[in-house]
């Protein structure tokens, strides 16, 4: 693939140094006819230089296109590799901005952030795409749509050239995650442009008289004044489209002019084959009856690819005079406006589920050993077998059930041992398995409506808000979550309360987890408060993490015990630490 990007650059330097060379020339042979240096065929020749310009130009794109094709499937390549060596987690695509504020699991879970579950699927290439990702971990569906996603996840899986191919004809759309919302908009409202209209019949009688004029004028056939009325004319009809066709131009540039470019990734669509009812559905919406989608973005990219020779600031305002060269290719984007206004944003969504789907398939992909859970609606149940943190390398297995409404588990368990990251794995289980992911366990059987977290909470100096305070504010939301979903909430809860004193945590603590229990809610709580493992009830379960000394080092083995904690290595980390005690 290199030599092949390497030949690639050198047509295109190529390219570019003949259209210079064209543009120099035709640019001095219409000076010199003008200022009757040359002879006034020089003209003649000036003009046949500016339309070979205007092919060099085409040419130079299309090998561009090419280049930028061959850089992107390399990109994607590369990106692959790293993230098999465990590289993802310095990807720069965290996720946060596209979480809610106060999302109910998304930090705590790192469903986003610096190596999160969302970078570690993140192989999007547009705005849309991504953002439809994101949805899928931020909002748990309901479990016909997430068996729908699974069946889907399930097809695209082993077809990874496929995938591949799209994604690779995505990323070319523009370097940058490209965002067509600007241009959505341009699509879906009147514009500017339909003010000029009046102007498209001129730029197509007034341009063949002018130039025949002009050319018996160089030929000295007619008087050198013949063409001077249309030549005014044409100037007057560029002087009175020129504001709306620059306010135009200015809105598709800002609104990513590439959409025409996303004809070759719906191009890629229409040669698949789907079975699953969600793949099938949105194939559908991308393949309905009349023109294929990709062929009238394909008009669009030839459109705007002609008008955008405004871009050329060089030629431009000679071949629009001559042409009337705007009017014509503007007046012909209104129309193509009109026309697709009502299907542009249900064609580019469902590339954008799409889009979300293969990154979920390439990470089913790259894990076959992950189990494809149960999902299920209804009353409660979580259990899991040989259950795995999915964003750690080496992660020990353990069974985890909660097999009811209303049951918890009291964690307890030295420090390091791993008590958060079993609860992370807990909820990291069901944001996957709502997703249609498959969860890294043995066997899964989830019937989860809600998801609730506290585990990492801040306090706010600039909205004044204290620790404990920020803490109880989180609690009431989980509360209410609980209360809402009756039956059908898991929550996890890291070290309730810690900005207050020991008694009282205890009394809120038992407090809580009595009101959660009651709304039919399940779920975990780590505590190193021994108090709270000494709440009755058969529903309650005392579970525990520990360590070992062993030749003086401290080990962990991560297994998951049944019971209450018998020991504590605070100290003993004090002291390996330095701290005198």
């Amino acid at each position: 693939m290199k030599q092949v990007l390497e030949a690639l650059d050198a047509r295109s330097a190529r390219l570019a140094n003949a259209r210079l060379a064209v543009f120099l020339i035709s640019a001095a042979l219409a000076v010199g006819a003008i200022a009757r240096l040359l002879p006034a065929s020089a003209l003649s020749a000036a003009l046949v230089g500016g339309l070979g310009f205007v092919v060099l130009v085409v040419r130079h794109a299309r090998v561009a296109e090419v280049q930028a094709r061959q850089e992107a499937a390399q990109a994607l390549n590369d990106k692959a590799r790293t993230r098999m060596i465990g590289g993802w987690r310095g990807f720069p695509a965290t996720g946060l901005e596209l979480a809610p504020a106060n999302h109910p699991y998304a930090v705590d879970l790192d469903v986003v952030g610096q190596a999160s579950l969302f970078a570690r699927l993140d192989d999007t290439q547009t705005r849309g795409g991504e953002r439809r990702l994101a949805q899928l971990l931020l909002e748990l569906a309901p479990a016909p749509e997430a068996l729908e996603r699974q069946a889907a996840v399930r097809e695209l899986a082993p077809r990874l050239e496929e995938r591949q191919r799209l994604l690779a004809e995505l990323r070319d759309v523009a370097k940058a995650k490209p965002d067509p919302e600007a241009l959505l908009s341009w699509i879906e409202s009147g514009t500017a442009l339909e003010k000029i209209t009046w102007a498209f019949p001129l730029a197509h009688l007034l341009p063949p008289i002018t130039l025949t004029l002009l050319v018996l004028t160089s030929l000295e056939v007619l008087a050198p004044w013949a063409a001077a009325p249309l030549v005014l004319a044409q100037l007057a009809i560029v002087g009175l489209t020129r504001g709306a066709v620059q306010r135009t131009f200015a809105q598709l540039m800002a609104g990513e002019q590439d959409l025409g470019r996303y004809a070759r990734a719906f191009k890629e669509l229409d040669a698949w084959k789907v079975e699953s009812p969600r793949l099938s559905a949105l194939h559908g919406s991308v393949s309905a009856s009349g023109p294929k989608v990709s062929q009238r973005l394909a008009g669009f990219d030839r459109l705007f690819g002609l008008a955008a020779l405004r871009a050329s600031k060089e030629v431009h305002w000679l071949i629009n005079v001559l042409f009337l060269w705007d009017v014509h290719w503007f007046v012909r984007l209104e129309k193509w406006r009109a026309k697709e206004a009502q299907g542009a944003r249900a064609w580019l969504t469902a590339l954008a589920e799409i889009e979300a789907l293969c990154c979920l398939a390439q990470h089913a992909f790259e894990h076959p050993a992950d189990a494809w859970p149960t999902v299920e609606d209804g009353a409660f149940a979580l259990e899991l077998g040989g259950l795995r943190h999915p964003l750690l390398d080496a992660a020990v297995a353990n069974d985890v059930a909660l097999p009811g409404p209303g049951e918890a588990l009291i964690v307890t368990g030295s420090n390091m041992s791993g008590k958060t990251t079993l609860l992370r794995a807990m909820g990291l289980a069901v944001v996957m398995a709502r997703a249609g992911l498959p969860v890294a366990a043995e066997r899964a059987r989830i019937r989860v409506q809600a998801v609730v977290t506290s585990m990492r909470v801040k306090d706010s100096l600039e909205r004044g808000v204290s620790y404990f305070y920020a803490e109880v504010q989180r609690i009431k939301s989980i509360l209410d979550v609980a209360q809402g979903t009756k039956n059908g909430t898991l929550f996890l809860l890291d070290e309730l309360f810690l900005g207050t004193n020991t008694r009282e945590r205890q009394i809120a603590s038992r407090a809580l987890l009595e009101h959660l229990l009651a709304s039919g809610a399940s779920g975990a709580i780590t505590t190193h408060d021994l108090a709270l493992t000494e709440l009755p009830g058969a529903k309650i379960r005392n579970v525990h993490l520990r360590d070992e000394l062993k030749d003086g080092e401290m080990t962990f083995d991560y297994r998951l015990r049944e019971g209450v904690v018998q020991g504590s290595n605070a100290l003993e980390i004090l002291r390996r630490a330095g701290v005198p005690v």
